[in-house]
C-alpha cells in the first residue's frame, strides 16, 4: 500500500509537518521542518495547532527517552485501559527501526503492523493512537529515543506483546532483550481490551 502524503500548515502556507499515512489508521509518519546552518539543527517536534488539525492529541502526561546500543529490540508495549495512552516517538540520536502494532479488535488491520525507520538526521516521528504496540530495533551504533504520551506509566497496566510472534521481519537476528521482553504473551494468544474507534 503506497503511502499518503498530506502536508499540513498551523496557520498560513508554511506547512510544519509533512503527514505520511501509514497502513494502520489513525497511525501516522510525521517529518517536522528542519533549519539548518552552520550551527547545527532546529528541529520542532510539537506545535499544538497543528496536532489539533490533525487530530491528534495534544495533552501529554509524560516526556522520556532511551538510550540502547545496536541490536537491542525494546517492544512490543503499550499500557491497558484505563492507563492507555497515545504515543509520539522520534530519534535524537541514531537510527532505529521502529515498528506499530494494531492490537484495537474491529480494526480493518488488527494483528498488522507498520514499520517506520526513524532517525536523528531526518527527524522524522511516528505517531501511535491508543491501542497500538510499539517496539523499536537499534541499527546504529546507538540510539536515544524520545516518547511523548497521553497518561502515565502505571505498573499495574503495563503490557506487551511477544516481540517475534506477529510476523515482524526485524532488522536483526540476534537481538539483545530485557527478561521482560521475552515473556509477553504471543499475539496469538492476546485478548485485546482495545476497541477500533
Amino acid at each position: 500500500m503506497t503511502p499518503s502524503v498530506t502536508p499540513v500548515a498551523a496557520s498560513g502556507s508554511d506547512a510544519l509537518f509533512e503527514c505520511i499515512a501509514t497502513r494502520i489508521p489513525g497511525c501516522l509518519e510525521l517529518r517536522p521542518r528542519r533549519h539548518e546552518d552552520e550551527r547545527g539543527r532546529f528541529v520542532k517536534v510539537f506545535h499544538h495547532d497543528t496536532f489539533a488539525a490533525l487530530g491528534l492529541a495534544t495533552e501529554f502526561a509524560e516526556d522520556y527517552y532511551t538510550v540502547s546500543r545496536r541490536g537491542v529490540i525494546r517492544g512490543l508495549h503499550f499500557q491497558r485501559p484505563p492507563m492507555d495512552h497515545a504515543k509520539l516517538v522520534y530519534c535524537l540520536a541514531g537510527q532505529v527501526q521502529d515498528v506499530a502494532l494494531d492490537l484495537r479488535m474491529g480494526s480493518p488491520t488488527y494483528g498488522e503492523h507498520a514499520v517506520v525507520e526513524l532517525t536523528a538526521q531526518i527527524g522524522n516521528m511516528l505517531y501511535l493512537p491508543a491501542g497500538l504496540a510499539h517496539g523499536f530495533c537499534v541499527r546504529s551504533e546507538s540510539a536515544t529515543l524520545a516518547y511523548k504520551v497521553t497518561s502515565h506509566y502505571s505498573a499495574e497496566h503495563d503490557a506487551g506483546i511477544l516481540w517475534n510472534s506477529a510476523g515482524i521481519d526485524w532488522a536483526t537476528s540476534l537481538p539483545i532483550l530485557s527478561g521482560r521482553d521475552r515473556q509477553h504473551p504471543g499475539l496469538a494468544d492476546y485478548v485485546s481490551p482495545f476497541p477500533f474507534p
